[in-house]
């Protein structure tokens, strides 16, 4: 896997980050400088250690599916592309959550970071050394959020599910060049 796409997958990855970034910029009256570094940092974080227990986990059980990685790396970015773009399609409460409490914070981390263990497993079957991705996926994660909740403060809600949906189509994009 090259830099370019390892940059892609992280893109493609931090969709839904910058998702709920874009939303918490539009649900906050004022957004402070270190309410957006947390949730810059928490996102990057879980982002970026998301691939490496699914890395690991694949590690574990390699030998018993190294003949058909590509295709499983197929079905697992196939399948979250898939979620990732019925999800752009789905409304939203009016209501707006207090997306800078910390333990809110943590829930969305974690929500929004499931994609990165499945991209984590999918990189160990194509052997693929997970330090890089894992590096650039946190990096690349931590500033789309960072700018996701000033950008939701000036565009609204509408660009961040073009932002998933987008997310979407490239993880099926990569899975689909896998096979290939």
């Amino acid at each position: 896997m090259n830099y370019l796409e390892i940059i892609i997958l992280a893109l493609a990855l931090s969709g839904d980050a910058f998702a709920v970034s874009v939303s918490a910029g539009v649900c906050s009256r004022t957004v402070k400088i270190t309410q957006s570094l947390k949730m810059a940092l928490l996102f990057g974080f879980f982002q970026g250690i998301m691939p490496v227990a699914g890395w690991i986990t694949g590690a574990l059980f390699y030998e018993y599916i190294k003949d058909y990685g590509s295709w499983i790396a197929l079905i697992l970015l196939f399948a979250i592309g898939l979620k990732m773009i019925f999800e752009s399609f789905k409304h939203e409460d009016d209501k707006c959550l207090n997306y800078f409490n910390t333990h809110v914070l943590f829930v969305l981390a974690l929500a929004t970071s499931i994609d990165a263990l499945a991209a984590g497993l999918s990189l160990k079957l194509l052997n693929v050394n997970i330090i890089i991705p894992a590096l650039m996926i946190t990096a690349i994660t931590f500033f789309i959020s960072f700018l996701g909740i000033f950008i939701g403060k000036k565009a609204g809600n509408a660009l961040g599910r073009k932002a998933e949906f987008a997310g979407g189509l490239i993880l099926i994009g990569i899975g689909i060049k896998l096979v290939i």
